[in-house]
């Protein structure tokens, strides 16, 4: 059996270690839960054991988990890849999307908007590895995606996303990780209004102490929570 306030815990503690080590205050760093795959009871014990904001990768899933959690105060964050045909149910179900990858992505959320003067967190997703099997915004395309994304009165871009190629040892990762850090640096330097780089979403379970190195301001850690998917 897995126990996920144990693990909790222990994400905690890895996270704290590598803020000490890099000279950076915890409190800067968001801990985003994936629960994908995971069934309600493993998300609420996840609540129950302090954490409040947890991460789907599918619109339909979300939407078939969220009434048996609604009383939970959760943030709900977006990380998958996201077809322009669920845009309005995604910006209904999530807090934030993690995942914008075109400018007609970034339209249909905006035109799904609610009845509210509330902004939608979103983060423009960099594929920075270049691998045809993940989505993502090429490097040299970014700059011009988040000018245009700016524009849009219903979005707020906060920063950037990534999933670098997947090695074994997660060093190999830091290059990536620093260089999404890199690219937000030159955007911010833009001044565009409705932009603010400050969130860096990168680093999963077996490589976010790296990325929080390198200035990951949100950790997207689901096994090392909820162990295995199944």
């Amino acid at each position: 059996m897995v126990n996920i306030p144990e693990n909790v815990a222990r994400v905690q503690e890895r996270i704290a270690v590598a803020c000490r080590r890099s000279g950076r205050r915890v409190e800067d760093v968001r801990l985003v839960a994936i629960s994908k795959t995971m069934p309600c009871e493993a998300i609420r014990a996840g609540y129950e054991a302090g954490l409040r904001e947890f991460g789907e990768n599918r619109v339909q899933e979300a939407k078939a988990k969220r009434p048996a959690l609604s009383d939970l105060t959760a943030t709900w964050h977006l990380v998958g890849h996201l077809q322009t045909n669920k845009a309005k149910p995604a910006r209904e179900l999530f807090h934030w999307v993690h995942s914008v990858d075109s400018l007609r992505l970034a339209e249909k959320l905006a035109q799904a908007a609610p009845c509210s003067s509330d902004r939608l967190p979103v983060l423009l997703e960099v594929n920075l590895g270049e691998e045809t099997t993940k989505s993502g915004v090429r490097t040299e395309e970014i700059a011009a995606l988040a000018e245009r994304v700016a524009q849009f009165e219903t979005l707020e871009l906060r920063g950037l996303m990534v999933i670098p190629p997947f090695f074994e040892d997660p060093e190999k990762g830091r290059p990536y990780f620093r260089q999404l850090r890199e690219l937000a640096k030159e955007i911010e330097s833009r001044k565009l209004p409705n932009v603010s780089m400050r969130e860096l979403s990168m680093g999963m379970s077996h490589d976010f102490e790296v990325a929080i190195e390198e200035g990951a301001t949100i950790v997207r850690v689901g096994t090392a929570i909820f162990g295995p998917r199944q």
